[in-house]
């Protein structure tokens, strides 16, 4: 079985991504190729999609949530996606079980004799009309009759987990300020989340494996367990691995991809790349050393956006007063510095809707 070393995978791994060569996509089709982008933080998914297509305007994501194309809403690994409509119609009933796992991970005392199908019955009620609430406004009428779950185990429940909801404009517009507040997302979409087949088998976990591997491969089952937070994929694996063809990497595990998927040249280069936090590039495996060092792992983890140089992660950064900083994580030549400042230069530009475009490059580190 061939070996693909880390190199190899990382260029994989940015061809899928978008990174290596901007896309001339549309926004919504780059969502949907990504299978959604991690959104907790608001803005961010303006500058991974900024970092990805060609010719990028952050008015087109922002129309594309307010006409209802793209949603907001606790998905893979119960965090905050931007997902498209149709995906996230067919893929949360999958996800349903996992969500209320996890909340119950953090929630499980307080939410003792609660039952939980009753409490899902209830909140649909509420939020049948469509209104956009905070999770304290749901609670509010929740609560009542309920004396033993805290406010917050109670909201987390039914928002993240028991009724699929999305964020309601302007939450998550560009350059735009603005609270939580859900909406049923059935309402929301005006179209019901699609059921679970009904003859037991999982036509949404097999979809799930091909698009992940498109976006994300070659890569391991315990990567894609990791990206979705599912645990219940081997039967889905199973079902199509015989589309699918096998590697091993460098530690010897088995690694699946789609037999027509772009794997580079290790040697193709790879220009400098600015990521959000939470960025699924990092986020997306469970083995990340394709794209960033041990030492650094927990970078991403913490919510620090990185840059990337020669597809690596190379740097952080932040952004203050217009001015994009970079803090190198190591040595940068002198050309890798310069090809940073320009990016970055861009990234200013972007980010104060070209009020300015100044970028500080900080000494590595001794």
């Amino acid at each position: 079985m061939t070996v693909l070393d880390n190199r190899a995978l990382n260029r994989a791994m940015l061809a899928r991504q978008l990174l290596l060569d901007r896309a001339d996509l549309p926004v919504v089709d780059a969502v949907a190729h990504l299978c959604g982008l991690q959104a907790q933080e608001p803005q961010e998914p303006f500058v991974g999609l900024w970092s990805r297509l060609t010719a990028f305007d952050p008015a087109a994501l922002s129309d594309l949530l307010t006409r209802r194309g793209v949603v907001r809403t606790h998905l893979m690994r119960r965090t905050v996606h931007l997902v498209t409509a149709d995906d996230v119609l067919a893929w949360r009933s999958r996800h349903d079980a996992m969500l209320r796992q996890r909340v119950l991970g953090v929630y499980r005392d307080e939410l003792k004799g609660v039952d939980l199908d009753e409490l899902a019955a209830e909140a649909r009620d509420v939020m049948a009309d469509g209104e956009p609430r905070t999770a304290a406004e749901i609670v509010r009428e929740l609560a009542p009759g309920r004396p033993g779950p805290g406010p917050r185990a109670l909201g987390e429940m039914v928002v993240a987990a028991l009724v699929p909801m999305a964020q309601a404009p302007p939450r998550g517009l560009w350059r735009t300020k603005g609270g939580v507040r859900n909406v049923a997302l059935s309402a929301w979409l005006g179209r019901p989340v699609d059921p679970p087949a009904a003859d037991g088998s999982d036509p949404v976990g097999q979809a799930l494996v091909r698009r992940y591997l498109a976006a994300h491969g070659p890569a391991a089952t315990a990567d894609l367990r990791a990206w979705s937070g599912l645990a219940g994929l081997p039967g889905a694996v199973t079902a199509v691995r015989d589309e699918l063809v096998s590697f091993r990497d460098e530690r010897g595990r088995e690694l699946l991809d789609l037999p027509d998927a772009p794997r580079p040249d290790p040697d193709t280069p790879a220009p400098v790349r600015f990521l959000p936090a939470f960025d699924n590039a990092i986020l997306g495996y469970q083995d990340r050393s394709r794209i960033i060092d041990d030492a650094h792992r927990g970078l991403s983890v913490a919510g620090e956006r990185v840059v990337l140089v020669d597809g690596r992660v190379a740097a952080t950064w932040s952004v203050s007063e217009d001015v994009v900083t970079v803090d190198p994580l190591g040595a940068l030549s002198r050309a890798d510095r310069a090809a940073v400042a320009d990016r970055g230069s861009e990234l200013a530009s972007f980010l104060s809707d070209g009020g300015s475009d100044r970028v500080r490059v900080a000494a590595s580190p001794r």
